[in-house]
């Protein structure tokens, strides 16, 4: 069927998962919006705020809001910003996705609802009553290892039915299921892995792309990842999937965001503070993220500062 129009029409390609930065329990707006510059000169296809990677359980309503006026900001059009407006309360989940809305983001990210593990019913009514409530473009979420629930094919192909129901992020881990997805939903339903390290084997089993974390550290080779698997190029996609297969085992050797906010941090990017419940980095995990970063060739000649990051971001002068 038809979709409306909208932001993320046609949209494919390596999407970051952008973490939130921290300095002293504050958000860092500053390198924040560094990180989304940098990302977007480097040819990525969207900015994803407020998900897992940006620890969204743990920021304010207010701190959400602000994360995605800021991205929309330092975007200024030139990539679809996507916000995370998932919860496992159907009427939260509404007033994130209004607010994202309000503040100026082109499409929803909205997780399937955890620890209540809904019916497929309820899962169709969850997203249905999401969908009414906004005009904004919705990709669901189906992350069961995080949420105990997926949707199943048949509730994907109803709420394909909706006009703004775009597309998914797929991070239930089975290997044909893009290719069954593909052929039950058709070609204008926007299929992503939620798993940088299926990412390839994911494209060339119809899907379009990838919502991804090591697009932080490496986005240049994610993109040109994609890049060359789009161009009919099959074994210079596989050299670079080999290439970047280091970095992603590190980058998920801990509960992400841990790792890849402590690579951003050696790369002088932003710092590596995280909020409770989760923990700094263990001395294993900075052990290896750190010869992965060093043998890809990320480690900055000076020693890392943030302060350059906040300062090219104030050159910014995003309000």
């Amino acid at each position: 069927m038809n979709k409306e129009a909208n932001g993320i029409t046609g949209l494919a390609g390596f999407a970051t998962a952008l973490p939130t930065p921290f300095s002293d329990g504050a958000v860092d707006e500053a390198s924040f919006a560094a990180l989304c510059d940098w990302q977007i000169s480097q040819g990525i296809a969207a900015l994803v705020v407020n998900g897992t990677t940006g620890e969204a359980p743990t920021l304010s309503l207010t701190e959400q809001r602000r994360q995605i006026r800021r991205a929309v900001a330092v975007a200024a059009g030139r990539v679809p910003v996507i916000a995370g407006a998932g919860s496992n309360a159907t009427g939260h989940a509404i007033e994130l996705a209004r607010q994202a809305e309000s503040a100026g983001a082109d499409a929803l990210l909205v997780v399937t609802p955890y620890y209540n593990r809904p019916s497929q019913q309820g899962l169709f009514r969850h997203y249905e009553a999401i969908h009414d409530q906004t005009g904004l473009p919705i990709l669901l979420y189906d992350v069961p290892a995080r949420t105990g629930c997926t949707i199943a094919i048949d509730t994907l192909c109803r709420l394909n039915e909706l006009p703004r129901i775009a597309g998914l992020k797929d991070a239930t881990g089975e290997f044909d299921r893009p290719r069954r997805l593909r052929h039950a939903l058709g070609d204008e339903f926007r299929l992503f892995t939620g798993d940088d390290a299926t990412a390839l084997d994911y494209l060339v089993r119809g899907g379009d792309g990838c919502v991804s974390v090591v697009a932080n550290v490496a986005p240049r080779t994610c993109v040109q990842l994609h890049r060359a698997w789009r161009d009919g190029e099959p074994a210079e996609a596989r050299l670079l999937a080999r290439t970047l297969a280091p970095l992603t085992s590190a980058l998920f050797s801990e509960s992400n965001p841990v790792p890849v906010k402590f690579a951003l941090s050696l790369m002088g990017r932003i710092g590596d503070e995280v909020r409770l419940p989760l923990c700094p980095a263990s001395s294993l995990t900075r052990d290896a993220v750190t010869r992965a970063i060093d043998r890809f060739g990320l480690l900055p000649t000076e020693p890392a500062r943030i302060g350059a990051g906040r300062r090219a971001a104030e050159a910014l002068r995003i309000a």
